[in-house]
């Protein structure tokens, strides 16, 4: 049974994520991170390809990772965590190893929507032991806050620039976790750092499954989301609780929502917080609006909060 984390006192005050790497202040990807790590513990693997959590942990001759650690190619994280978790087994059956290690791959939404789509396909398809975390900050935020398919609609970034024809972002986000139900695994979810508790618990009953499992994690920016540094864990919760980012959780073929949200907060909360958004129109914040209300109907969501 998956060790259950209910207050602070069920996690450990070991820091797997070391102190002073090179994350910008406010990144909710290295809040992440800590999190992961300290659900997962010291016998984890962790593949990671191009990002900004790989070159900022990761300056030569330095690490701030206190666990093994594999940096690889912009498209191939999930391909060479399988390798990695198909030679254990082999391992193990010659009797050449003990204790069985978990192996996680940690990607960016570059990294994982788009450029290593491929990989992480193939490996949702194939069955192979590993768990995948998306930390989306939804764009390219390493190489210069370019739009990838995880912007969500209406977002100015470098490549999807607001103007007079163009409202920023023309399309909407990609839907990752409805991507790899579709080849049949047996656990995915949402999470956001804000909520750690729910994050670290779906981390466990991601590893503790059988077979892949895929965890999907806002991760706010406050470079790429024009933000204060010390918002980026309200944001999350604003996310939330909006109903733009619902946590959920599928096992097996049946999908629950795991963060309860009775009234929704307004679209316009969230968005008027984010210099990414100052742009936008009443009639483009209506149809974000009318987003959430349709995932908050999905997914079980309470009604709209009425506005003072």
């Amino acid at each position: 049974m998956s060790k259950v984390f209910k207050s602070v006192k069920d996690v450990t005050k070991e820091e797997l994520l070391a102190p002073g790497h090179r994350l910008c202040a406010g990144c909710a990807a290295g809040t992440a991170v800590r999190q992961i790590l300290k659900a997962s513990g010291r016998d984890t693997i962790v593949v990671s390809p191009t990002s900004c959590l790989e070159v900022s942990t990761s300056y030569f001759p330095q690490s701030a990772w206190r666990v093994p650690w594999v940096h690889v190619a912009f498209e191939n994280a999930a391909a060479v965590a399988a390798g990695i978790s198909n030679a254990l087994k082999v391992l193990q059956r010659k009797g050449k190893s003990g204790e069985k290690a978990d192996v996680i791959a940690i990607g960016g939404d570059g990294g994982t929507f788009d450029i290593g789509l491929q990989s992480l396909s193939g490996a949702l398809e194939r069955g192979d032991d590993i768990l995948y975390i998306c930390y989306d900050n939804e764009a390219y935020m390493n190489t210069g806050i370019q739009r990838s398919s995880a912007t969500p609609f209406g977002a100015a970034t470098t490549t999807s620039p607001p103007g007079k024809r163009s409202i920023g972002q023309r399309t909407e986000k990609k839907d990752l976790v409805g991507i790899a139900i579709a080849h049949g695994i047996p656990y995915a979810a949402t999470a956001c750092p804000s909520y750690p508790f729910d994050l670290m618990n779906k981390v466990r009953r991601g590893l503790d499954v059988d077979g892949p499992a895929l965890i999907h994690v806002l991760a706010p920016c406050p470079t790429g989301w024009r933000t204060e540094t010390s918002e980026s864990i309200e944001l999350g919760k604003l996310a939330v609780l909006t109903g733009l980012w619902p946590l959920y959780e599928f096992v097996n073929g049946e999908v629950k929502l795991t963060v309860q949200v009775p009234r929704r907060e307004p679209v316009t909360k969230y968005l008027k917080a984010q210099g990414r958004f100052r742009h936008l129109d009443e009639e483009t914040v209506k149809r974000i609006q009318e987003k959430a209300d349709r995932l908050a109907k999905r997914f079980g969501m309470g009604p709209l909060r009425e506005q003072q």
